[in-house]
C-alpha cells in the first residue's frame, strides 16, 4: 500500500495529520494547468471531526504555480492558498443526509473510502484553489496584444453597409 493511501475514516477517528510538499510536475492534471510544471505545493492534512461528530479532514495547499495570463498569454506567478474542510460519509445516501444536517456551502461533504488515495484529494484542493481566467494585474509584456491590434479592416465592417435604414 503507498504512504499516500489512508483509511480516510480511521485517519479521522484518530486525528490524523500529514503534511508534505509535492512538486507541480507530479501533479499532472495541476500542471496541465499551468504554463509550466516548476514550483512546489505545501500541503497539510489533518484528520477530525465535525461538532456533530461526522469524519471531517481538513486540507491546506498553498506554494507558487506558473498560470497562462488571459490578457496577454503571457506566464505569471501566482500563489496558492486555500483550506477546505471535507466531510465524511460512508455512500451517496449518508453524504446526502450529512449535507442536509450541515446545511453549511463551506463545507464538502464527500463519500470516504477505506483506501484513499490524499494525492487526488490534494491535487483537487490545488484545482479548484486557481482562478478561473487568471489575469496579470498589469501585463508587463504587450507585444503580443499590440501585435493582434493592427489597421486591418474587420470582414463584419462591410455588414453595416448593408444594414437597411
Amino acid at each position: 500500500m503507498s504512504a499516500f493511501v489512508i483509511d480516510a475514516f480511521e485517519f479521522c477517528r484518530n486525528e490524523g495529520r500529514r503534511d508534505g510538499v509535492t512538486p507541480v510536475a507530479q501533479m499532472t492534471r495541476l500542471a496541465a494547468d499551468c504554463a509550466d510544471n516548476s514550483g512546489e505545493i505545501r500541503w497539510t492534512m489533518q484528520g477530525g471531526q465535525t461538532k456533530q461528530g461526522y469524519p471531517s479532514l481538513t486540507l491546506e495547499v498553498a506554494g507558487p504555480v506558473k498560470l497562462v495570463c488571459q490578457r496577454c498569454l503571457g506566464p505569471m506567478e501566482y500563489e496558492l492558498d486555500s483550506s477546505t474542510m471535507l466531510v465524511l460519509g460512508k455512500d451517496d445516501e449518508e453524504a446526502d443526509s450529512i449535507e442536509e444536517v450541515l446545511d453549511d456551502e463551506s463545507i464538502d461533504v464527500i463519500v470516504g473510502s477505506h483506501d484513499c488515495d490524499i494525492r487526488q484529494l490534494l491535487e483537487d484542493e490545488a484545482l479548484l484553489a486557481l482562478p478561473q481566467a487568471p489575469k496579470h494585474e498589469v501585463c508587463p509584456d504587450t507585444k503580443l496584444l499590440d501585435a493582434l491590434k493592427t489597421d486591418k479592416v474587420s470582414p463584419f465592417a462591410g455588414l453595416k453597409t448593408l444594414k437597411p435604414e
